[in-house]
């Protein structure tokens, strides 16, 4: 996660050097998903920025990555978000971004691997391995499981290949569910 802050940063900056408005939302509002995982009180200042970037553009994906940011802020805090997932499963499915219907279904695992409610998880996972059955964004599934502690299903194709190997990849999507039961927002 520090690498893809890092990253996104580095991308906002360049965006904004070169006067490339689209480009310097887009990076924003993926660096408003990445801290929403990590630094829920960050995110909000990520998110505060991203909307203020893409006042005035016509960004439909990416404006759509800062409600599943959001989301992904709230995760295991609010009762509200099943109904804002709902929301934008919606607006998605009306939008045909595949993409966003799968990151969105991975926001709505951590939030329910974060409040430990194994039937809406089972839920989530179902919709996002049925979303991922072609194989893109299938790692998603992965992450998603790596989350809720649980060993990954069996599917066709090769397994993804991770940075690391996947028992750390594991551990540090593990961590993440860990560490933000601790928090209260």
């Amino acid at each position: 996660m520090d690498r893809a802050t890092a990253a996104y940063e580095t991308a906002r900056a360049e965006a904004e050097q070169h006067g490339i408005a689209g480009e310097r939302a887009t990076a924003q509002a993926q660096l408003a998903f990445v801290t929403a995982f990590t630094d829920p009180e960050r995110a909000d200042d990520e998110l505060d920025l991203a909307h203020h970037l893409l006042s005035g553009l016509d960004l439909r994906a990416t404006t759509l990555t800062t409600q599943i940011a959001a989301l992904i802020r709230d995760a295991g805090t609010t009762a509200d978000l099943d109904g804002r997932a709902r929301l934008l499963r919606t607006e998605i499915s009306v939008g045909g971004l595949a993409s966003a219907q799968a990151t969105l279904e991975l926001a709505v695992a951590f939030h329910h691997a974060v409040h430990g409610a194994d039937d809406a998880l089972d839920a989530a996972l179902a919709r996002l391995e049925e979303l991922t059955r072609s194989g893109d964004y299938a790692y998603y599934t992965d992450i998603a499981h790596f989350m809720a502690g649980r060993p990954l299903p069996a599917r066709p194709g090769p397994p993804a290949r991770w940075l690391d190997d996947a028992a750390a990849t594991r551990g540090r999507w593990r961590t993440l569910v860990t560490a933000r039961r601790g928090v209260t927002r």
